[in-house]
């Protein structure tokens, strides 16, 4: 599975105004409904599900990145909003630092190896030096869009 297979453009938000870890999560879901992936009215039922998610064990993980996630009925596919945060979110990582780079996930109930897919294309990328540092760098929604046609073209080095 490719990035670009699964990450909405229209919910990648290169300059996140969020400083903390609920404000961050609803950020991204702002941005999958204002993508028009996400319904209005399923917006706060993913909020309360990742957030329980989390509050069972954080999905911050080293090298301030996270990613935050729920499966759902109503999702037929998996989809992602991508989030860069400038000042950093305590995530409560593994490593304890700050996260700079979210990558927010819904996948559907009943698939669960697409969630399996989906969830291992995003973190085999996240784990490169490189990816992360580009990301982390981003500016602008080409910039984020460029990096992920370049990772899912086997561009961007470990």
């Amino acid at each position: 599975m490719k990035l670009r297979d699964i990450v909405v453009e229209k919910a990648i938000v290169p300059n996140m105004v969020a400083l903390k870890r609920d404000d961050a999560i609803r950020e991204l879901l702002d941005a999958l409904v204002a993508s028009g992936k996400v319904s209005e009215d399923l917006r706060d039922g993913f909020v309360k599900a990742i957030i329980a998610r989390e509050n069972k064990g954080s999905t911050g993980l080293n090298h301030g990145v996270a990613i935050p996630h729920t499966k759902s009925a109503s999702i037929k596919s998996p989809m992602a909003a991508i989030g860069v945060s400038r000042a950093g979110i305590d995530f409560n990582a593994l490593d304890k630092q700050p996260v700079y780079s979210i990558v927010l996930m819904l996948s559907p109930e009943a698939k669960p190896e697409l969630h399996l897919e989906a969830i291992q294309a995003v973190f085999s990328h996240l784990s490169k030096d490189q990816f992360r540092r580009f990301l982390r760098q981003a500016t602008t929604v080409k910039d984020v869009v460029t990096l992920l046609d370049e990772a899912d073209a086997g561009q961007v080095a470990r």
